[in-house]
C-alpha cells in the first residue's frame, strides 16, 4: 500500500538546493530536490480496530487502496488535501500522529455518499471519515464538531420524549454552538411559515416547543434505548482503552 503521490510529501519534507554541483554536472533548483529521509517511532497498533469498533468504521480493513473514493470526493475536487484514501491507509498502518497533521479538515466530509457508491469494496468510506472525526473527538484531539452536537441534542430529545421538536432542537443547537438565536435565514423561514402555514398548524409548533409534549408510555422504551446507549459508548471507549467512567 505504498503511497506515492508528489502531493502527499510534506513541505518541509522537500529539500531543494539553489546551487549544487554533483560530479561536475550542475542539479541546482529543480533536479536538485530531495525528499528527507525520517523514521516513524510512535505507530499505534490498534488504530484501526480502534476505528472499526466506532460506527461506520466496521469494514476499513477490505480497503485495498484504488482511491475510488478521493476521485469521487465532492469535497477533494475543492480542497485536494482532502483524501479519504490516504487517511484510511495512515489508519492502517497506524501512523496516528501522522494523521493527527490532517485532524483540522477530516471532519469536513459533507456525506454526499459519492465514495460509498464508488467503492468496490464495500469500505463504507462514508462512514470511515465520520468514525475518524468521531476518534478524534473520543481521544481529546479535536473538540466537537457542531455535527457533533447537533446528533446529541436531536438525540437526547428523542430518547427523552419519544418525540421531535424542531424548535426546541435548533434553539438547544444555537445556543449550544454559541450562535445568536436571531439569524437572516432563520428571519426569513419563520416569515414563510407565517404567510404560507395553517394557523392552527403554527400554534401547535408553539405549544409544543413551550410544554415537550411526550410519546405515552414511553417509559419502557426511553430505559431501553438509554441502556443501549449507554452499553454502545462503554465498548466504544473501551476498544480505545479509554475510562469507561470518563
Amino acid at each position: 500500500m505504498a503511497i506515492h503521490e508528489k502531493h502527499l510529501i510534506r513541505p518541509e519534507n522537500l529539500k531543494t538546493h539553489e546551487h549544487l554541483v554533483i560530479d561536475g554536472v550542475d542539479v541546482s533548483g529543480h533536479w536538485s530536490t530531495f525528499i528527507e529521509s525520517r523514521v516513524v517511532t510512535d505507530y499505534n497498533e490498534a488504530m484501526q480496530d480502534e476505528i472499526a469498533a466506532l460506527p461506520g468504521g466496521e469494514y476499513i480493513h477490505r480497503c485495498w487502496q484504488c482511491g475510488s473514493c478521493t476521485n469521487s470526493c465532492t469535497v477533494n475536487a475543492v480542497n485536494p488535501d482532502f483524501n479519504p484514501r490516504y487517511w484510511i491507509y495512515l489508519i492502517r498502518m497506524g501512523m496516528e500522529s501522522e494523521l493527527l497533521r490532517d485532524k483540522e479538515i477530516i471532519w469536513q466530509c459533507v456525506s454526499c455518499n459519492k465514495c460509498t457508491y464508488a467503492c468496490p469494496r464495500d469500505v463504507v468510506p462514508e462512514g470511515v471519515m465520520k468514525a475518524t472525526a468521531h476518534w478524534l473527538e473520543m481521544k481529546g484531539y479535536t473538540p466537537p464538531t457542531p455535527s457533533t452536537v447537533f446528533d446529541t441534542i436531536f438525540t437526547d430529545q428523542v430518547v427523552r420524549t419519544g418525540k421531535i421538536e424542531d424548535g426546541s432542537i435548533l434553539k438547544d443547537f444555537l445556543l449550544k454552538t454559541k450562535q445568536p438565536l436571531l439569524q437572516d435565514w432563520l428571519i426569513q423561514m419563520v416569515k414563510q411559515m407565517i404567510r404560507h402555514l395553517p394557523v392552527k398548524f403554527l400554534m401547535g409548533m408553539g405549544l409544543a416547543a413551550l410544554f415537550h409534549p411526550r410519546t405515552k408510555r414511553w417509559n419502557k422504551a426511553r430505559n431501553a434505548i438509554r441502556e443501549h446507549i449507554a452499553e454502545e459508548k462503554a465498548a466504544e471507549r473501551k476498544a480505545l482503552g479509554l475510562d469507561a467512567a470518563q
